[in-house]
């Protein structure tokens, strides 16, 4: 039996961004029976981006949505395992991800740009086709006590200003809303990490859907498959990032925040990266296209929320991505604000619920990934042995090495038993009713 909450909100919600993060919110005010609308600045909506990890916990919130293992498995890989090698091609940690591990969900390796045209098409299905409106930036908000008023820009330049209940952004990096709420932020912070990605078709190595990090701390490049292997040719999709870490004293100085490269322009980095199982210089040169990106994040700020708007994803938590949690913790935030309307109604309230059960341990996460996430691994060998050994277990001892992962997953939500345990977000049947 469905369950329903009055509230008193007179307009919808509106939403400031139609990336993972704003249209998973659509499809959960959906759900919940809470209008909304999303403005998007983009004038069209394309499948861009590369490869990224979906971990259990953000899973588990899509197949509530109705999005399953049949939907997902349309757009990328169940991984199986993730594992960190050393530079000399000697494993230092591999365990078993997903339905392999005990997890009732499974991870998902996929292709960032697939997903959020999944989530496009699934929020257009069930909520019409004037629920997005591609084309509009929002640039600022005014907050009154009984609505917010969003400040809107089109792509050709006109103003255009729009009310509603409240105002959620989950407008990335640039946020203007976030910008608004904290004039005085600091600026994106780069700490000397750099990174090229692109995608190379290839077999897949190890279990067939591994994650591996390989290299050292400052020095490494990460890959993965993204799509199952091709039934004529038996290559899959492999996505890969590769990263040096420089002197960062000077800032960023390319201009470009997503800039596309030669592969020549870096592969120099990798030469000699051949250990028979991968070659990391052929890899990197048989890609089509490569994108240089600065590994950049922004720091914490105390609050989330602003009277009727609140930040959701990267506006509220931009983080490195080494822990392979920025889309995952984005879809999560949704759903945390989306059980915060269920139970305090689409109101101020919710918008603090939401903000105090997650402002300040992401804001502690986004600082973990900062220190390298569990890639700190690599870290510790570099420190202990200088990247050389034959016997990890002299260097870093089992039992220390899977504590070290299990404090990291706990940080980032996604431990094992805790979220097997967790009773849904937002339990079946839950609606709130406008009115």
């Amino acid at each position: 039996m469905s369950e329903t909450l009055t509230n008193t909100s007179v307009g919808p919600v509106l939403i400031a961004g139609g990336g993972i993060g704003g249209l998973t919110l659509a499809l959960t005010l959906h759900q919940i029976g809470v209008p909304c609308v999303v403005y998007e600045a983009v004038a069209e909506l394309r499948p861009l981006g590369v490869g990224i990890n979906l971990q259990p916990n953000a899973v588990r919130e899509l197949y509530d949505l109705g999005l399953n293992e049949p939907v997902l498995d349309t757009i990328g890989v169940q991984a199986r395992e993730w594992a960190l090698v050393g530079r000399n091609g000697r494993d230092i940690y591999a365990e078993p991800r997903g339905l392999l591990a005990g997890y009732r969900w499974p991870q998902y390796a996929v292709h960032r740009g697939q997903l959020q045209m999944l989530l496009y098409r699934t929020v257009l299905e069930r909520l019409g086709p004037d629920a997005v409106r591609p084309g509009h930036r929002v640039v600022g908000y005014r907050n009154h006590d009984d609505g917010v008023t969003a400040l809107i820009e089109t792509r050709d330049g006109a103003r255009q200003e729009a009310t509603g209940t409240l105002l959620v952004a989950a407008d990335g990096l640039h946020s203007a809303v976030r910008a608004q709420m904290y004039p005085e932020q600091p600026p994106i912070h780069w700490g000397g990490a750099i990174m090229w990605r692109g995608t190379t078709p290839g077999v897949p190595i190890r279990t067939g859907a591994s994650f591996v990090g390989l290299g050292s701390l400052r020095h490494r490049v990460v890959f993965y498959p993204i799509s199952q292997p091709d039934p004529a040719t038996g290559l899959a999709t492999i996505n890969w990032i590769a990263e040096v870490t420089v002197d960062n004293a000077g800032g960023w100085t390319q201009g470009d925040w997503n800039r596309r490269v030669d592969v020549a322009e870096f592969v120099h980095h990798f030469e000699g990266w051949n250990h028979g199982w991968i070659d990391v210089p052929a890899m990197l040169r048989g890609a089509s296209e490569a994108f240089e990106y600065p590994m950049i994040d922004r720091d914490p700020v105390p609050s989330w929320v602003d009277h009727r708007v609140a930040l959701l994803g990267d506006a509220a938590h931009v983080m490195y991505p080494v822990g392979s949690n920025g889309a995952s913790q984005a879809i999560v935030d949704a759903r945390v604000l989306g059980a915060a309307f269920v139970q305090h109604g689409v109101s101020p309230a919710a918008l603090r619920s939401y903000d105090d059960q997650l402002c300040a341990d992401i804001s502690a996460l986004v600082l973990r990934n900062r220190e390298a996430g569990p890639f700190g691994l690599l870290g510790l060998v570099d420190e202990r042995c200088g990247g050389v050994f034959d016997d990890i277990d002299r260097v870093i001892p089992a039992a220390e090495r899977e504590a070290f992962m299990a404090r990291y997953k706990s940080a980032a939500g996604f431990a094992m038993d805790a979220l097997n345990a967790a009773p849904p977000k937002i339990a079946p049947g839950k609606r709130v009713r406008a009115g």
